[in-house]
């Protein structure tokens, strides 16, 4: 079977930041020192109200085109990974096809998952590949989560900003690689309720969304972002361990062959419980979000570029990535740099 490589990762985040200091003015109950603590958040990029998915995965891109000198006529196969379209339809992919410059020859569409988004995306890119149909795919991650957010929900708000990612997979090995090895997924579609925006689609019409007030005095509706944070905590901890165990067994590996554990930046105090459930030391599990907060399907590219950027990473190391979340949908695969 051909082999896949990710061979390049950019990404963007808006201008505007929102930092804790922010959220603590606006939130007097909540301390910065207590936001900082237990989130591992210090600010995060909000996109403009005129800023979408599709304009921020266009910009991440061309940074990536740019940045790596990537001829945009090299790409068979364009990914496009968001929960925050510009449009039902059109697809949101083939508007980018044609922003980017990419050749008409080139395959494009969007999927619907957000933080193991990335992983999803690996899974079809390394299957376009291995059946011959692409030699380089770009995949894109774009999410406005802010957009779905109510004013009055600092939970929230503490945690996600927006961001976009774009990343070159391809047949062959450019720069400083990773080799894609053998892939964990997994669905539970019972958990939907549990971290959802119930407005906007043909089951409920976002104009039938009305506002209440909930128990803790924030105003809310369906059109925003609910998300039950005990269920996603224990989804997380029961699911992510046994995928953990998994994909390193699939891979023909022990635990103690992984250099690194990149999981799906959600937050500290979540990734800190399942990093102890894992049994993995500091050193082998980085957390980089403090800067740009939970992106949902970009932080493990976010994360990469960064130890990449640090020079914390190198050739021969494999490393286990694993992404979960909505839907319930979870999944990971484990690389190796060369």
């Amino acid at each position: 079977m051909m082999e896949s490589y990710i061979n390049h990762i950019s990404y963007y985040l808006p201008e505007k930041i929102l930092t804790n200091d922010d959220l603590a003015t606006e939130f007097p109950e909540w301390s910065v020192e207590k936001i900082a603590k237990k989130i591992g958040i210090n600010e995060r990029h909000i996109a403009a109200d005129d800023e979408t998915s599709l304009d921020m995965g266009i910009k991440a891109s061309n940074l990536l085109f740019q940045e790596y000198d990537i001829d945009a006529s090299s790409i068979d196969y364009l990914l496009f990974c968001t929960q925050s379209p510009d449009y039902f339809l059109p697809t949101s992919a083939c508007i980018m096809q044609n922003k980017l410059g990419l050749r008409k020859s080139c395959g494009a569409l969007d999927f619907n998952l957000g933080c193991s988004g990335f992983i999803y995306g690996l899974s079809l890119a390394k299957g376009l590949i291995a059946s011959g149909i692409a030699n380089n795919v770009l995949l894109v991650c774009g999410e406005t989560y802010s957009k779905f957010l109510n004013k009055s929900d600092k939970g929230n708000r503490t945690i996600f900003g927006d961001a976009a990612s774009a990343s070159l997979i391809s047949n062959e090995v450019f720069g400083l690689s990773a080799k894609i090895g053998g892939f964990d997924l997994g669905t539970d579609g019972s958990g939907a309720e549990n971290l959802i925006v119930k407005a906007g689609g043909m089951r409920q019409p976002k104009m039938t969304a009305q506002e209440v007030d909930d128990d803790y005095g924030n105003t809310t509706s369906d059109a925003d972002l609910f998300m039950n944070g005990p269920e996603i905590f224990n989804f997380t901890s029961l699911n992510v361990p046994e995928l953990v165990r998994s994909n390193v067994s699939k891979n023909a590996l022990q635990m103690e062959d992984i250099n690194h554990f990149v999981f799906h930046q959600a937050n500290a105090y979540m990734l800190n419980h399942l990093r102890k459930k894992i049994k993995v030391e500091q050193d082998r599990f980085p957390v980089r979000m403090n800067f740009c907060g939970n992106t949902v399907s970009s932080t493990i590219q976010i994360a990469l570029r960064t130890l990449q950027d640090e020079e914390a990473i190198k050739t021969g190391e494999k490393i286990l990535l694993a992404g979960f979340g909505v839907g319930y949908s979870w999944g990971a695969v484990t690389i190796e740099l060369c």
